[in-house]
């Protein structure tokens, strides 16, 4: 690992072009190409073989594991876990012979929010703040925030406190539920809507 100006590190294997920005405390590891325009925050890992293509934004303390592309139009917040060989995308209907760089799709990935391992997010979509998708899903619509979700497509199976935590299931609109694990409390603002409090 090599410190470089500006207090982030590269590992020799890896590619950083010219143009890209990189926050002081940021580990670039094997074999990992960073494009111009792309920007990654401070106190981020950027794990083994992995791409972050022009465009694209991952906020501060951001952890990138092995294998993962980082399509332009995505948008990390702070504090996203992104698991191994889990895939992002940005056209709907792509075709080898079809250009479709005009048609890229946003996808917001939201403070807090952990992907697990191979799970695929379909372009266009939105993961709430401390969203977490679990290993294998496959998201096809936007996860609220503190969802848990699952399955082929997926689908909110529960709730999870900012922790990491599964939260018992509040049941009607109005009422609570407080996390065994570090005690925060929650409120089912709606039917698909968590709150702090």
């Amino acid at each position: 690992m090599r410190e470089m100006p500006g207090g982030w590190y590269r590992h020799e294997s890896a590619y950083v072009d010219e143009g890209a920005v990189i926050g002081a405390g940021t580990r670039v590891w094997h074999f990992c190409h960073v494009m111009g325009g792309a920007a990654i925050g401070e106190r981020c890992s950027v794990g083994q073989n992995v791409v972050v293509m022009p465009g694209t934004r991952l906020g501060d303390n951001v952890k990138v594991q092995n294998n993962v592309s980082i399509y332009e139009g995505v948008h990390c917040e702070d504090d996203v876990f992104l698991g191994p060989s889990m895939v992002f995308t940005n056209v709907l209907n792509p075709r080898s012979h079809v250009s479709r760089k005009h048609e890229y799709r946003p996808t917001r990935v939201g403070r807090g929010a952990s992907i697990g391992a191979n799970a695929t997010i379909v372009c266009g979509h939105d993961l709430g703040p401390y969203a977490f998708v679990a290993a294998g899903a496959v998201v096809t619509r936007d996860v609220p925030a503190y969802g848990l979700v699952a399955g082929v497509p997926a689908r909110r199976v529960g709730w999870m406190c900012q922790c990491g935590e599964r939260l018992a299931e509040p049941g009607e609109p109005g009422d609570g539920t407080t996390c065994g694990s570090c005690g925060d409390r929650y409120v089912l603002a709606g039917p698909d809507e968590l709150a702090p409090g």
